[in-house]
């Protein structure tokens, strides 16, 4: 069975109540209940976790190289600052989905800037919550598609 790590970047475990115009009013909870429905219907094992620390969110990235197949993150504030983050996504080396709610490159100038992006596989920003299960779609069909799944962490994404 293919597993995937979902990670949410900080202030994300505020959604629903956050700058609803940018953001929506779909909680973290209900983005979380699509991505396990979506995952059931897949056959794919998410595990999900959100942090608003930083070494978190790096520290599982490094455990995912031992068992998943790929990762979707949602760095948040972290994608415009954190080459840790960058840093450990490129070292685990496994097929990376970045999304966004909020499409950051008609947003702020600081926001238009992505440390993760020259990582990932893939981004995926401005279609609010949908934007998760597009990612899971796809990285689902990128890692089945290349024969990955037999072997989690054997993947290696797309070259930097």
């Amino acid at each position: 069975m293919l597993r995937i790590l979902v990670l949410h970047g900080p202030n994300l475990n505020l959604l629903g109540s956050r700058e609803e115009s940018i953001y929506g009013t779909e909680t973290l909870e209900m983005i979380d209940s699509s991505l396990h429905k979506l995952s059931g219907e897949l056959g794919v094992e998410l595990v999900i976790h959100q942090s608003n620390l930083e070494g978190e969110l790096v520290n599982w990235v490094q455990e995912a190289r031992h068992g998943y197949h790929g990762i979707i993150i949602n760095p948040a504030a972290y994608t415009h600052t954190s080459v840790a983050i960058r840093d450990a996504l490129a070292a685990v080396n496994l097929p990376t989905v970045e999304v966004h709610l909020s499409n950051i490159y008609r947003r702020e100038e600081f926001r238009q800037h992505s440390y993760v992006s020259g990582v990932a596989l893939g981004q995926i920003a401005g279609f609010g919550p949908s934007g998760y299960r597009l990612a899971l779609r796809g990285l689902y069909e990128y890692i089945t598609d290349t024969g990955a799944k037999g072997s989690p962490g054997s993947h290696r994404a797309a070259p930097k």
